[in-house]
């Protein structure tokens, strides 16, 4: 896969700024090129895609609008209905479920995609398992996430959880007025990208297609190869594995 361009990842880093404003379009963009990096390597129309921990649907409506046969499986009402005060409906069929344990054949799947879910899990290894499980031989797992030492680790209350979890949480509390969404060992984890990327190419039921920074414009590959600083370059890393036969 070749970089992708700076003015592709400003117009997302925009986007990202303004997700609380304009939800709608930030994560329709993001649903779009998450899309695009799928068909880089597989082309989608007709395929079965399972969309696991896609929230409110935007990536599942969007591999839909490109033929194919997409399913939606979150584990939380309340992210499945956050689109409801926008006017809008979560993708029709979509079903509860719990990424450890999805309601899914075994090799069913074309495309097994999650964007941004594996942070928000206790044990990672067996969540990609999951995914492995329901990926039909020569299928993709698409997996993207933020890990912790990313300056976006802290989710809603990042840069400030380098200076320690409670402590950033606690401030954002207290300048926002509001309760914090995430809370360490709870809802968000500290997942490194030393750690995840071992484990998977350790792993002989997957084969490693692109292991790279989802957003960076340059050198996407470079930066997550260097051990140490890919921690707090690569941001946000993206997996595109491949099911072995």
């Amino acid at each position: 896969m070749k970089d992708p361009s700076l003015r592709r990842s400003v117009t997302l880093f925009r986007a990202f700024l303004r997700e609380r404003q304009e939800p709608e379009r930030c994560y329709a963009l993001l649903a779009r090129d998450a899309a695009d990096q799928v068909e880089r390597h597989l082309p989608v129309n007709g395929k079965v895609v399972v969309d696991v921990g896609g929230g409110a649907g935007y990536f599942t409506e969007e591999f839909r609008r490109r033929g194919a046969q997409a399913f939606l499986f979150e584990p939380d009402l309340r992210e499945l209905g956050a689109r409801g005060a926008h006017g809008a409906k979560p993708p029709e069929g979509a079903v509860v479920a719990d990424g450890y344990l999805l309601p899914v054949a075994t090799g069913s799947a074309d495309v097994t995609f999650s964007s941004n879910v594996l942070e928000h899990v206790a044990d990672p290894q067996t969540f990609l398992s999951e995914l492995v499980r329901v990926t039909r031989p020569g299928g993709l797992i698409y997996v993207a996430f933020t890990n912790w030492l990313s300056p976006w680790g802290g989710h809603e209350w990042a840069p400030w959880h380098y200076l320690g979890a409670e402590r950033a949480r606690a401030r954002y509390e207290r300048r926002t007025g509001t309760p914090a969404k995430h809370t360490l060992g709870v809802n968000l984890y500290k997942h490194h990208i030393g750690p995840t990327l071992r484990h998977v190419r350790a792993r002989e039921d997957v084969t490693v297609v692109s292991a790279r920074s989802r957003y960076w414009p340059f050198l996407a590959e470079s930066v997550a190869k260097v051990p140490g600083v890919r921690e707090f370059t690569t941001w946000n890393l993206l997996l595109i594995l491949r099911r072995c036969p």
